[in-house]
């Protein structure tokens, strides 16, 4: 394996395992939002970022025009959409409803934020 793929190897890796740890912790913080296992966790961060390659990309096609009506807010609407549909995917993960899954998003955002801003110092 040459250099380069063993660093974006890595470096997928990390990112994954941060994310992992960002569900991990914030599900602890909201009660709203249950997550069995630190390996069910790990299986959300990958859901998630498979979702957010193919379904979420599709999604915002779809909904430009009230994307731009709401000025970009709806983009926090896919995010809950893109949650539930990991939910409906992963036994073990249970989101109590909208504002749960809404609060869980930007709180895995800012955490991971930091924790890869920790990561890059």
């Amino acid at each position: 394996m040459s250099a380069s793929k063993s660093q974006s190897t890595s470096g997928l890796i990390t990112n994954l395992l941060i994310n992992t740890i960002s569900i991990f912790a914030v599900s602890y913080i909201l009660s709203g939002i249950q997550i069995d296992s630190l390996v069910t966790a790990l299986v959300v961060a990958v859901i998630m970022a498979i979702l957010n390659v193919t379904l979420k990309p599709l999604l915002f096609i779809i909904t430009i025009p009230i994307t731009i009506v709401t000025f970009g807010l709806f983009l926090l609407v896919l995010n809950v959409i893109v949650l539930y549909a990991a939910e409906a995917l992963i036994d073990g993960f249970h989101i109590a409803g909208f504002w749960w899954a809404l609060a869980f998003s930007l709180l895995v955002s800012f955490v991971n934020g930091v924790l890869f801003g920790v990561g890059k110092h």
